[in-house]
């Protein structure tokens, strides 16, 4: 079994709630993607909901 980070939670319903936020973040800087900073965000919490999404995946309860 895969072992997850230490900064992950290890339930999936504080997961999801991780995930979910994160994708949130996502979809605001997807927004002002014409702004250097927007595209920033939009890359950072892209980047983290994947992993989020990975790690959650490998959760068992």
């Amino acid at each position: 079994m895969h072992r997850l980070a230490r900064f992950y939670v290890k339930n999936r319903r504080d997961g999801s709630r991780l995930l979910s936020t994160a994708l949130v973040i996502c979809a605001a800087g997807l927004i002002r993607i014409d702004l250097p900073i927007g595209q920033a965000v939009a890359l950072g919490a892209g980047l983290v909901s994947a992993y989020w999404w990975h790690c959650y995946r490998q959760l068992q309860q």
